[in-house]
């Protein structure tokens, strides 16, 4: 029940914080910080109890995918939110919080339940937090990505109003993008390395699309950065490159459950 009421509350609150951010936006009002950080660290703190309630079980984690997708959530709006103290990342939240509105309403309407992950190995759960962390900062730098490249058309067709007077420069979102990047490829590789040390056959039946997609996803990713720091890429071209990476993580991580729990469970 308080994980219900915990969950409840969190969708209603990300749900009005969208419609606070929208109305600023569409007034082309920069929004209150304040109203803004109390909105984002409530949302997260009732976020985080529901999600804690619906992981945690006696059998051990249940990692189904929607609690999957809801964690990751929780995750990229935690570092969007404390990275946003220092670095202009607070504009993002105009796409999490419907986002996430929908994903913790997916949570408290889902029957399904995933396998329990009942290992205590260091090495295993070093592992699954580098994933979910890699995975959350490269949503957060394709939600950039996605951000400079309406910045980019709007600069291009000479239309500076809307959404992209409330936004840093383009030099400054251009950085942060590639920031957010580097970091997150450097925990995809950590998460690839403990994955193979610590799990079993990562290239068995059910984790071979997984393992293929992941490296795929990393070679676009390293491909990209190659790129800008050799032939100085940016633009559309990165932007282009960042969404290739991005599909194919998605594939690999979300695309794998689905198969395993939705389609063939």
């Amino acid at each position: 029940m308080m994980t219900l009421a915990a969950s409840s509350a969190a969708a209603a609150l990300y749900l009005a914080a969208s419609g606070y951010l929208i109305s600023q936006t569409a007034q082309q009002r920069a929004s209150s910080r304040q109203w803004l950080i109390a909105f984002a660290i409530t949302a997260l703190v009732l976020h985080g109890l529901g999600i804690y309630g619906e992981i945690m079980g006696d059998n051990g984690f249940d990692l189904s995918l929607v609690n999957a997708i809801s964690l990751i959530f929780w995750v990229v709006n935690g570092l969007v939110l404390f990275s946003g103290l220092k670095k202009p990342l607070h504009n993002l939240f105009i796409f999490l919080f419907p986002i996430s509105t929908l994903v913790v309403l997916g949570t408290i309407f889902s029957t399904q339940e995933g396998p329990a992950l009942t290992t205590h190995s260091k090495g295993m759960i070093s592992h699954i937090l580098l994933s979910i962390l890699a995975y959350s900062l490269l949503i957060i730098a394709t939600l950039q990505s996605l951000l400079l490249a309406y910045q980019n058309y709007q600069l291009k067709h000479k239309h500076p109003r809307g959404l992209i007077r409330l936004l840093p420069p383009l030099q400054t979102m251009e950085s942060l993008f590639f920031e957010l990047l580097w970091i997150g490829e450097i925990c995809l590789l950590g998460s690839i390395a403990t994955g193979f040390i610590f799990v079993e056959d990562l290239f068995a039946q059910h984790l071979a699309h997984k393992t293929v997609f992941t490296l795929i996803a990393f070679s676009i990713y390293a491909i990209l950065l190659w790129g800008r720091h050799s032939l100085g890429w940016r633009g559309n071209t990165a932007i282009r490159w960042a969404l290739g990476g991005f599909a194919a993580l998605m594939l690999a991580y979300f695309g794998s459950k689905l198969v395993l729990e939705v389609i063939l469970g």
